[in-house]
């Protein structure tokens, strides 16, 4: 048992994945608990897929893939933010209205860029090819969503639980939805290379819906979802490692389930009949 756990620490590579799955639970167990209480997850995923534009840019004009999803999902957000902000745009169909865009111009561009192979290592994430760059990507980001939220907690958690009240007190609301759409837009990105964008959602939901079943107030909330995403993503490494036909990003989801799914079934079973 100590030698399965030790043989896999031996590679630099494994180092690496474990700093950087580390880095991401704890930014998607802290800003997860904001998704899911205030229903955001088609946002999420709105975000995550809308990179293409971005990647295909970055790969035509020949700058980093990072910077290009970034600004793809940033512009998504915005565009998201302005449509909803209209009476007449429900924020599904504004949602809807910004992916479909996004998405089809990807496409356009990225068989324009003939770069099929680099867009699919995008789709799918690596997290056991994590270099440096990544890591110092990924730890600048998670600095500056933990820092954030931390400066924005008390206004963010009112205006999760009750917009209205925060608006008479002059909390502004709307804006704090842009400004929370954006750091999911900062995460989301980083969090493409360790998953892939088909599966970075699942980072920021499953374990803070676990979170959800287990707390009772937001901080809770927020230790459970990075307890589970601590637990599942280094269960998912170990997982990828010994079946390396097993891709990472499918094994650390599988490995976000598991807890969830058992919760789950106790937690039902808790209930007076």
């Amino acid at each position: 048992m100590i030698d399965f756990l030790i043989q896999p620490l031996r590679e630099d590579f494994f180092w690496r994945a474990l700093i950087a799955i580390l880095l991401s639970s704890v930014t998607a167990g802290c800003l997860g608990a904001y998704i899911v209480l205030r229903r955001m997850a088609f946002i999420t995923n709105a975000l995550t897929h809308s990179i293409l534009p971005g990647v295909a840019a970055a790969i035509l004009l020949g700058f980093s893939l990072y910077w290009g999803a970034l600004g793809a999902a940033l512009i998504t957000a915005t565009g998201i933010a302005w449509l909803s902000a209209r009476k007449e745009i429900s924020e599904d169909s504004a949602i809807g209205i910004m992916l479909s865009f996004m998405f089809a111009m990807g496409v356009g561009l990225i068989s324009l860029s003939h770069a099929w192979r680099d867009f699919t290592s995008l789709l799918f994430g690596s997290i056991l090819a994590v270099d440096i760059n990544d890591l110092w990507m990924i730890g600048l980001t998670s600095t500056i969503i933990l820092l954030s939220l931390r400066l924005l907690h008390k206004e963010l958690e009112l205006a999760s639980f009750d917009e209205e009240y925060a608006q008479l007190i002059g909390a502004k609301p709307a804006v704090l939805r842009m400004v929370l759409l954006m750091l999911i837009a900062l995460a989301a990105v980083a969090s493409v290379r360790l998953v892939g964008a088909l599966l970075t959602t699942a980072l920021f939901i499953i374990p803070s819906a676990t979170g959800i079943l287990l707390g009772k107030n937001l901080v809770q909330v927020m230790g459970w979802g990075v307890g589970v995403a601590i637990l599942g993503g280094v269960s998912g490494l170990y997982l990828s490692f010994y079946f390396s036909q097993l891709p990472s990003g499918a094994a650390i989801v599988i490995c976000y389930m598991i807890p969830y799914l058992a919760v789950r079934v106790l937690v039902r079973q808790s209930y007076p009949r």
